[in-house]
């Protein structure tokens, strides 16, 4: 039994050895040359003028949200549209139900205003 799992424990010691090595490498080689500059934190090229913890709109959520299913969507459309022909009208008709969903909540967010950033 454990002839079958050799080949994966092989792929992954020689994985992890070449990780661990190429890091080394690069920590004993690489320069080590810290100033203020390198170790400000760095947040949109610019100096951090409010804390880290203030509130964000609820918008933003709702954007990514929103990016996240339809995000997913595109997922779930690659594996369909390969096995279309084999799935037959019953998977059609289930992609298109799905497809319907997304779409009424898409019109029910634009309706809403979600999707208006001022």
């Amino acid at each position: 039994m454990l002839q079958n799992y050799l080949p994966i424990l092989i792929f992954l010691g020689i994985g992890l050895i070449t990780g661990v090595v190429l890091f080394g490498i690069g920590f004993v080689m690489g320069p080590h040359r810290p100033d203020a500059e390198k170790n400000s934190p760095y947040e949109c090229g610019f100096e951090a003028f409010e804390d880290a913890r203030m509130k964000f709109d609820v918008r933003y959520y709702l954007i990514a949200i929103l990016f996240i299913i339809f995000d997913l969507e595109i997922a779930f459309f690659f594996p369909w549209a390969v096995v279309i022909r084999d799935v037959g009208m019953a998977g059609f008709w289930a992609m298109m139900l799905f497809l319907g969903v997304l779409v009424i909540g898409f019109i029910y967010e634009w309706r809403k205003g979600a999707l208006e950033w001022e």
